[in-house]
């Protein structure tokens, strides 16, 4: 699985969700209450400032500043009824990766990886690719593996620079002395370890420092983007400074896929969709850096054979209200949002659920977070109430499904689940 988390809210009436009664509407009071951070809110409706169009043999009406993901649209899952928790970024995030608004709990990835495993015992099973210019709301809780064991976080890679920081030593050594190293390091923990038996982080220790080793080999190969051609690097936009950062974590993420790595998780850039003021220029931007890759990433796994068994998600946390925020922006909407699925079993050219007329409450098949990854994870042949691990005396699951009625929404996936 490929998560593309879009961290910032992605605004869904000005990307995903046309709103004609919006546009219409557009500078007249709000004829309904919303929630928002704003003091002094006048709740004027702000229509969107894009044209909408229909692409792809299936029809799919999305914006205009998406032009690339729109001519993926055949391969596209639309989700336009999702909700969430909270409206705030760190609990959002939260929330999108754990199914609860507070932190501790692991992510969606570290969940996978605890189930499944590495089809490479030379790479770690979950990778995590961010912009080298910093870290996105939430940092590094976005890929933590919460109660699960240590070994189930994602492991950072870098787009740029080397791939993987501190796994070379910073002055040479002979041949063989590492292994030595290594050898005696591993005789030291493992007496440590028959001490503590019950010690996990000490586990996962021993476990990276053979990893590492093995890494230094096969790391580096697998994310040398020198040996694609220039077509491919041309199709994710490597050769136009604007899209080439991003471009290269999807270029990425499709050859850690390629070599086995189970879920690969990108950020954009750090500037994100936070879209309070000015939003016309500010979405102009990020889809400018964003949607060429997104798009290349699709096709891409889709050429080689691998997008009907790698799922990518696109999302953020949450979306953003219809009214508008000093004029020219949006402020942050939890009641509803649309993301984008593609792969994995997930229908292809498929539009779900529904907003209200102003983009602002799901009201037509409405989809929870918990919903989504119960349905996530049932593509991957995983029961999310089964799934579990032993925490303060209670079997924990990944979506706490029997507490919050998480359910898989069958009417996303080709065929049922076979779970």
């Amino acid at each position: 699985m490929i998560q593309l988390f879009q961290n910032g809210g992605p605004s869904q009436v000005d990307l995903f969700d046309p709103k004609p009664e919006l546009t219409k509407r557009n500078g007249e009071p709000s004829p309904q209450q919303v929630e928002t951070f704003q003091q002094g809110n006048k709740n004027i409706l702000l229509g969107s400032p894009f044209q909408f169009k229909r692409y792809g043999q299936c029809g799919m009406e999305l914006s205009e500043v998406i032009p690339h993901l729109g001519n993926a649209a055949d391969e596209l899952c639309l989700i336009r009824s999702m909700y969430t928790e909270h409206n705030n970024h760190p609990e959002g995030v939260n929330m999108m990766e754990t199914c609860k608004i507070f932190p501790g709990r692991p992510v969606l990835g570290a969940w996978i990886s605890y189930a499944l495993g590495s089809e490479n015992q030379n790479l770690p099973a979950y990778v995590v690719l961010r912009d080298p210019a910093g870290y996105n709301s939430s940092g590094k809780m976005a890929w933590s593996s919460g109660f699960l064991p240590a070994l189930y976080q994602g492991v950072e890679f870098n787009s740029a620079g080397t791939p993987v920081q501190h796994l070379n030593p910073s002055s040479p050594i002979p041949p063989g002395a590492q292994r030595d190293n290594l050898d005696l390091l591993a005789r030291f923990n493992g007496l440590h370890k028959r001490e503590h038996p019950r010690e996990l982080e000490l586990d996962a220790r021993i476990q990276n420092y053979e990893l590492a080793a093995r890494m230094q080999l096969a790391a580096t190969e697998v994310v040398d983007l020198s040996k694609e051609s220039d077509a491919t690097r041309k199709l994710y936009g490597l050769d136009n400074p604007m899209t080439a950062p991003y471009g290269t974590r999807c270029l990425m993420a499709r050859r850690l896929i390629e070599a086995g790595v189970r879920f690969v998780q990108i950020f954009p850039p750090v500037a994100s969709w936070d879209h309070h003021n000015e939003i016309k220029p500010g979405l102009q931007s990020m889809c400018g850096q964003c949607d060429q890759g997104s798009a290349a990433l699709i096709q891409d796994l889709k050429t080689r054979g691998l997008l009907d068994t790698t799922i990518v998600m696109w999302t953020g946390e949450f979306g953003r209200l219809p009214i508008t925020q000093g004029g020219s922006g949006r402020d942050h909407n939890r009641y509803g949002f649309s993301l984008l699925m593609a792969g994995g079993g997930f229908k292809r050219g498929f539009t779900y659920g529904a907003t209200d007329e102003f983009g602002y409450k799901a009201v037509v098949n409405r989809v929870g977070v918990p919903d989504l990854q119960a349905t996530v994870l049932a593509s991957l042949g995983l029961e999310h109430n089964k799934l579990s691990y032993p925490f303060h005396g209670i079997q924990e699951t990944p979506t706490d499904g029997k507490v919050n009625g998480a359910h898989v929404v069958s009417d996303l996936l080709q065929s049922p689940p076979a779970v």
